[in-house]
């Protein structure tokens, strides 16, 4: 299907902060069709627990597609139990290689606490500078806001809720309605 007869999914803002020994994901409920919010309430931050290790991860994109890739990241997840940068890199040469997965459009932030990543589509498995990372249409503004508060808040939470709050005011994508998760290292 053409972009021209299809307005396309739009909308998320995802963002992770590590900061004083625990890492926080905090997600907008937004889903947009085009010009039309879909749904406002939607939860885009799972806590996965595959073989009794925490994994936070955060979601931007399609929602099927999402789904399918968390399930890919827990099956690695239990077959590399603690090894999260190895599932993730797993995941990732698969999501590159595989001719199903390629078409998969979706972002991830994942985390155990300790390891802070974004996966990607390219086969990129990224550890964010800064402690920081955010994904979606509301990414940057994320970003950006929590960079600005870094270093004046000592409280991961709170960066991760005000960066949100401030990405649902400039981006027309991402609604106030928040799903926080907290994951200690």
């Amino acid at each position: 299907m053409s972009d021209q007869n299809f307005p396309g999914w739009h909308g998320t803002t995802i963002v992770g902060v590590r900061k004083g020994g625990k890492v926080v994901v905090a997600g907008d409920g937004q889903v947009s069709l085009g010009q039309t919010v879909i749904k406002g309430s939607a939860r885009k931050v799972r806590r996965l627990s595959p073989g009794g290790h925490e994994v936070v991860c955060g979601f931007a994109g399609s929602t099927a597609d999402a789904f399918t890739l968390l399930e890919r990241l827990e099956a690695k997840l239990e077959a590399t139990p603690g090894q999260l940068q190895r599932a993730c890199v797993e995941l990732a040469k698969d999501w590159r290689t595989d001719k199903y997965l390629q078409k998969l459009e979706a972002m991830l932030i994942v985390t155990d606490g300790a390891e802070l990543y974004v996966i990607t589509g390219a086969g990129d498995v990224l550890e964010p500078e800064n402690d920081i990372a955010a994904i979606g249409s509301g990414g940057n503004y994320a970003l950006a806001a929590a960079r600005g508060m870094y270093d004046f808040e000592d409280d991961a939470e709170v960066i991760a809720r005000k960066a949100l709050e401030i990405a649902a005011e400039i981006c027309v994508y991402t609604n106030g309605n928040m799903t926080v998760e907290v994951i200690h290292g």
